[in-house]
């Protein structure tokens, strides 16, 4: 397996266009959002302390394995944002003014458009395009400045 910083500096090389660093810091976080609200509808037929437990739990725990695997501090950041994730889905779940699968889908189609759209301006194809495991980089890309700017190790 790469190292983590490897996995950042390859995601980095088509992700220099400013306008398309823009794109990304809304995109990403959102398109991360929306596929977690997509399985957070899919409910288990247990609960856990009164909270019913669904798929996005299950496999936000196994990302979370992932990125422990990739770096020590850095799972923790991404830990942090899918309890976020889960915590926004359980209150648009709540409101009840639209079905919360409906929200993810129309979040999920506009921030790929968005993401294209920024890949368009960069003149770079998707990273995800060379290995699908950028999917996954992406997000932790992102945490990575927010790790630098509060002085954290990666």
């Amino acid at each position: 397996m790469k190292p983590i910083q490897q996995w950042l500096s390859e995601y980095g090389e088509s992700h220099r266009n400013e306008t398309n660093k823009a794109i990304h810091w809304i995109c990403v976080p959102a398109i991360f959002f929306s596929i977690v609200g997509l399985f957070y509808g899919v409910k288990l037929p247990w609960s856990v302390s009164g909270i019913t437990v669904n798929v996005a739990m299950i496999l936000l725990a196994l990302v979370v394995v992932y990125y422990f695997s990739l770096s020590r501090t850095l799972w923790i950041g991404m830990l942090l944002f899918g309890i976020v994730c889960l915590w926004l889905c359980h209150l648009i779940e709540s409101a009840g003014f639209a079905p919360l699968w409906l929200v993810c889908l129309i979040i999920f189609a506009v921030a790929w458009i968005g993401q294209f759209y920024g890949h368009k301006v960069e003149g770079k194809k998707p990273s995800f395009l060379k290995d699908i495991q950028f999917l996954m980089i992406g997000p932790a890309w992102l945490m990575s400045f927010i790790y630098k700017k509060l002085r954290i190790q990666i």
